[in-house]
């Protein structure tokens, strides 16, 4: 000890033991203190941590169910471009810009943006920005395009414009809005009036672009259309999680870390699977609509899944208001009876109730209708029952197969075919037997006056003797 305290009090003398010493004793404090060097074994997040940093001390609100966060309003920035902008550093690699916006299909244009997205709507024209990251702002090219977002781009309809800005592109404008689902940009008007449109165009390709999302996407309808929401809001519900919005007269900025714009549509009111997500096809399309509106999955077609003793195969036969309608419908009627049908009448109209049409679809075998929209509610039939189509005069096959039987089979429907003859069509009578309408249906198409005379001129007084055999084998078909 003695020692020790001769060692000690020769450093103490000099200046040199003097700095050593109150170094020693400043690290010392330091440790006690809690230097971040030296953290104590606490675990960083903990309650009374996170209590510290919650959110309404920093001034935002919590998010709402979905992720939603309001951002309060702040005093504008100002700034010469778009908010959050740094400069590349010079050794950074710059990777070039994937393509936003594809125009390459024939059907349809869409967009997909990953990262800064921001939906503004407007009554002319919404808009949707996109700013790359810092990485590649400075050397990204500032781009605009005009968007129909449904899956005809040959229709009419509202565009919506999507800019991809640059370091000299004006600033975006700040979120109101953030939401950590992807959005989905579309419209909803169109040919959408016309219950095949409404499942070609738009609820078949919504299908298509938004069911891998599982419901974790928000909808941005452009072209909004009220009715069409509310008359198909199963299929709606059954997509989306998350509240739809009426993007062009939304005053929100609402921001997203990912958005698409358009709907991708494959086919006439089919899916190709080698080009849908997960490999998606019509079948599961129609089973996907049947579960939406609460329809039996599996179940047998209804004349085979009924045990009652005089039961008889259903068929409902439509009837059409306007053009290519049966002038003869109760002879038809008469006729599918006596074979053995019980035969429904049904005369959809724009007011239909989906919801309970649907379920009076889901009760026949057979769906009887002469080539028009009302075959669309094929969708609604089960597995194995049939669609009857009945092919009008003048060149029709092709349309019959593209918009009907071919999308029927891809569903698991069978299909029969009645086509008339010249005799059958009230054109007949209206052109004489001379006339091209009746002798070269080809020849009209190609002068380009085929769908005058053939979809919106001519009605349907089927032979009745030589429709009869075709409805026996469709009561065949349902006893098999």
């Amino acid at each position: 000890m003695k020692f020790i305290r001769k060692i000690t009090y020769t450093i103490t003398e000099t200046w040199l033991g003097l700095g050593f010493l109150l170094g020693f004793f400043l690290v010392l404090a330091l440790y006690l203190t809690g230097f971040p060097q030296f953290a104590s074994t606490e675990t960083y997040g903990s309650s009374t941590e996170m209590e510290r940093f919650a959110p309404e001390e920093v001034g935002l609100t919590p998010p709402s169910q979905g992720g939603e966060t309001k951002i309060p309003q702040e005093e504008p920035k100002k700034t010469e471009g778009p908010e959050n902008i740094e400069e590349p550093k010079e050794t950074e690699e710059i990777v070039p810009m994937n393509p936003i916006c594809d125009f390459s299909d024939w059907r349809y244009d869409g967009c997909e943006m990953h990262g800064d997205a921001r939906a503004v709507g407007h009554e002319n024209n919404s808009i949707v920005y996109f700013i790359p990251p810092p990485s590649l702002i400075q050397r990204a090219e500032a781009q605009e395009w005009k968007i129909r977002s449904q899956s005809r781009k040959i229709v009419g309809i509202r565009e919506v414009i999507v800019k991809s800005l640059n370091s000299s592109s004006p600033a975006a404008p700040e979120c109101t809005i953030r939401k950590n689902v992807p959005a989905l940009v579309f419209a909803t008007n169109g040919l959408t009036f016309n219950i095949w449109h409404a499942f070609s165009d738009v609820l078949l390709p919504l299908f298509t672009t938004s069911r891998a999302f599982d419901g974790e996407v928000q909808f941005l309808i452009t072209d909004y259309q009220d009715w069409f929401v509310r008359k198909y809001n199963k299929v709606f519900k059954a997509l989306t999680n998350y509240e739809i919005i009426d993007l062009d007269n939304d005053r929100e900025v609402r921001c997203y870390e990912h958005i698409v714009v358009g709907l991708r549509g494959h086919r006439e009111l089919s899916i190709d699977p080698a080009r849908a997500p997960r490999n998606y096809d019509t079948f599961q399309f129609r089973m996907f609509v049947r579960d939406a509106y609460s329809l039996p999955l599996w179940l047998d077609i209804p004349y085979k899944a009924n045990d009652s003793l005089d039961k008889k195969p259903r068929m409902m036969i439509i009837l059409r208001g306007g053009s290519r309608k049966f002038e003869n419908a109760d002879e038809i009627i008469a006729a599918a009876e006596k074979v053995g049908f019980e035969v429904i009448k049904s005369e959809p109209g724009f007011n239909e109730d989906m919801n309970d049409f649907a379920k009076k679809v889901d009760s026949c075998d057979v769906l009887l209708g002469a080539h028009g929209a009302g075959l669309t509610n094929m969708i609604f039939l089960r597995t194995n029952a049939i669609l009857f189509q009945v092919v009008p005069w003048g060149n029709m096959n092709w349309a019959c197969n593209i918009f009907y039987n071919d999308p029927a089979r891809e569903m698991h429907l069978r299909v029969l075919e009645y086509n008339i003859t010249a005799e059958e069509s009230t054109l007949y009578e209206k052109y004489g037997k001379d006339s091209v309408v009746i002798n070269d249906p080809e020849q009209l198409e190609k002068w380009g006056n085929a769908s005058v005379a053939y979809w919106a001129e001519q009605n349907l007084k089927l032979d009745i003797s030589r429709f009869t055999p075709v409805l026996e084998q469709a009561f065949q078909l349902v006893k098999e």
